[in-house]
Formats: structure tokens, sequence, C-alpha cells
């Protein structure tokens, strides 16, 4: 590690874990008006932000970089709005910090409860998405956390326009312009010094490829909040309703491709598998490659590639679907546990108990009944947006928001009380 980036990643740790402190203090209404500031700040450099995306878009094409990474890396005008609407949602929620709750007395006098508070210091590591920038940054300053944000080489010009607004919207409302820092280097001992770095920082959250986030997870030093991997599925029941069936299959494979929350497999009841024909049809014209096992090319002699062992538990991000025939709920729920990540599942039917024990029984971040998996976003749930989606079970699970930036203390209140 070459001792500038050394030095510039210590000193940017320094400078987090004072200013953690300060927007731990501060008022929701401060936080409020610097997420408001940071808004007008975007509004007002617009057009050089886009044409740093551009910039970006260009010199990831001239790389090579695949269609689905610079979908992710591609910030529209609308997707701009969506930020600074982003930026309101989050500045109208509740203040997740400060609340004591489950208070009560206990047999010795002492009154016992919690208190939501901040974790401190947030590292973010990401690849592409430069929205995330801003998604990050307006949850952790929500929740009264500083953040640094070392988004990929492939965004580093948007990423520093988006610094600036982050910086002079923080500043406008009196907070320390360090409470949100983005990482000005591309050389990867930046990312090796965050990860080594739990005097600073409390926890990392890494947003990107299965190998970057098998690599944070193997080598911080520093707790990991994270998922490996989207191979999220739709189970069409005996009992769905065929209309409602088609449209979430449908929109939850090609609404977007390059997602942890696209549908990567459907598997269908077999006394449902002549609708199997006239959706593969659909999926095809969308340019979708469908791939199926014996039974579902069986039924739909349109799909002409066999799904192999290995399809079953990959992540395509890409116009590719591995579908399989199954008895019933009982197998669909099995080749989920097998094969599944954790992320998103969501079953189609009519049948009432079916849908329970799927919600019930299936152990992923969310489960879903007769929607499609595209809902499993942060906006989509109500949090303003997302730091990310956790499949582990400790802290937080499923889209993380705002409480999932917080921790809990204990708070003791007496009167003079003492020990016996």
């Amino acid at each position: 590690m070459t001792m500038d980036v050394q030095e510039v990643m210590t000193e940017m740790g320094r400078s987090a874990r004072a200013a953690a402190r300060v927007v731990a203090s501060s008022s929701v209404e401060q936080r409020n008006e610097a997420l408001l500031k940071i808004r007008a700040a975007i509004a007002a450099d617009r057009h050089a932000i886009l044409a740093a995306n551009e910039m970006d878009l260009e010199q990831g094409r001239e790389s090579g970089l695949g269609a689905a990474l610079l979908d992710r890396l591609a910030l529209t005008p609308s997707q701009l709005d969506v930020l600074e609407h982003g930026l309101s949602q989050v500045a109208a929620l509740p203040d997740p910090i400060g609340a004591i709750s489950d208070m009560r007395q206990m047999p010795s006098g002492i009154d016992v409860g919690t208190m939501r508070v901040p974790l401190g210091v947030i590292g973010m590591i990401y690849e592409s998405r430069p929205n995330v920038t801003i998604e990050a940054a307006s949850l952790c300053l929500k929740a009264g956390n500083a953040v640094i944000l070392r988004g990929g080489s492939e965004a580093i010009q948007c990423n520093k326009r988006l610094g600036d607004s982050l910086a002079a919207g923080l500043s406008a409302a009196g907070l320390p312009a360090e409470v949100a820092q983005v990482v000005p280097v591309v050389d990867r001992a930046a990312v090796r010094a965050l990860l080594a770095m739990p005097e600073y920082v409390d926890m990392l959250v890494p947003r990107g490829g299965k190998g970057l986030i098998e690599r944070v997870a193997a080598e911080s030093k520093v707790p990991v909040l994270a998922h490996l991997d989207g191979v999220c599925h739709v189970y069409i029941d005996a009992d769905a309703d065929r209309d409602k069936a088609h449209r979430i299959a449908f929109n939850a494979k090609t609404q977007r491709y390059g997602t942890c929350n696209t549908m990567e497999t459907l598997l269908m009841a077999k006394a449902q598998a002549d609708m199997l024909p006239e959706l593969v049809t659909a999926l095809q014209s969308e340019g979708v490659e469908v791939r199926g096992c014996e039974a579902s090319r069986q039924a739909a002699p349109d799909i002409t590639v066999d799904a192999v062992e290995a399809d079953w538990s990959t992540e395509y991000l890409a116009p590719i679907l591995s579908v399989k025939l199954v008895d019933d709920v009982d197998e669909a729920m099995s080749h989920i546990a097998r094969y599944g990540s954790n992320h998103t599942e969501s079953i189609v039917t009519e049948n009432a108990s079916t849908a329970e024990r799927f919600l019930r029984e299936v152990d992923s971040g969310s489960v879903m009944h007769n929607a499609s998996t595209r809902f499993a976003d942060g906006f989509e749930y109500g949090l303003g947006a997302e730091i990310g989606i956790s499949t582990g079970k400790l802290h937080a699970r499923g889209p993380v928001g705002l409480e999932g930036l917080t921790s809990r203390k204990y708070i003791v209140k007496g009167d003079g009380h003492i020990r016996q």
C-alpha cells in the first residue's frame, strides 16, 4: 500500500470519527435541513453531474464494461430526479434516533429501557451505481452517522461531483463536510485501508459483484453487512391466478436485468405447465434466453437450452432465466432452500394456507405473495432509500434503511438507588 493512499484513508477515518460525534448530537431539524440543502446543491450542479456520468460511461465503454455494469453505471436525468426526491423523502421520515422504548421498572426499583443510537462511522464499498453515493449518504446522515464512500473507479468522475454536492449541503446546514466523504482515489489500496480501520469505522457495507463482497467479508477487520448473491425465485403454484402469474413472472425478469432483486429462476407447479409456452414466448420476445429442465422443455418446446446444475445457483444479472417444473410447494421450497441466496422469493397463488406456509417457512430476507420480486427495494418498502440488502441474520435483514443504521443502548434511571 502506498504511503499516500494510507495517509489519505487514515485522515478520512480520523475526520469521519470526529464528524460522527457532531452529527450524532445534532438535532433532527438540522439533519433534515442538510438533506434538503444537499438536494438543492445537486439541482444546482445537475448538468455537471450528468456530464461527469457521461464521461464515466464513455470510459467504461472504451474499457469494455459489459451491458449490465454500464446499466448500473448510468445516471439518467430521471434517475437524478429520483435521487432528489429520495432526499426529501428521507428528510420527511421520523427521527430514528433518541427514542426510548421498553421502559419498565425492575424489582430493585430502577427503570430500565433502550434508546436508539447511531452506529458511528459507516464505510461503503460499492461498484458502479453512482446513485448509491447519495442514497447511502442520506440514510447515514438521517440516522446520525458519518459515512466514507468508496465507489468504483468506473464511476469516479460522477462520484466526485456528487461528493461536492454532499459537502456543500452539509456545510450550508452547519454540519461538518466530513460527515459524508467520497474517497478521491481509485487505488485498490484504499479498500484495503478501509477494511483495516476498526478504530475509525464501525460497520462496512459492500455493494457490488460477488467477488468484491466475498473479499470484503473475508478480509475485513470491521463488521460487515452484506449479501453475496441475488438468486431470486418466483414460484407459480397450482392454485395461481394465471393472469397474475404471467404478469408477475414477466415483470420480475424483464423490468430490469442488472439488479439483485430480479428473478433468476422460475419455479412452476406441473399443474400449470400448459401456461408455460405463452410465458416463454413473451420472455423470448424481450430477448430473454430461457433455460429449462427436461420437463419444462417438453412443456414448452421453444425452450431449446438445457438448464444445468450450475444454473440453479447463478445470479445472471442478464436476460437469462432458468425454469423448473416442480410437483408442489414443498418441492419449490426445497429447491429454494438448496439453491437460493436468502434474498427474495415470491409465491403466486390464490390458496391462502399455501401462501402462509411459504411466507412462514421460506428463509429469505424478503418473502412475497402475489407480487414481483422487483419490489424488494428500500424506496418500495417506504424506507426512503436503502443502504443495501442484507441476507444475513444478525442486526438487520432484507433492505436496510434507517433502523438498520442504528443500534440500541440500555438506559437506566434511578433515584439514588444502590445495589444491595
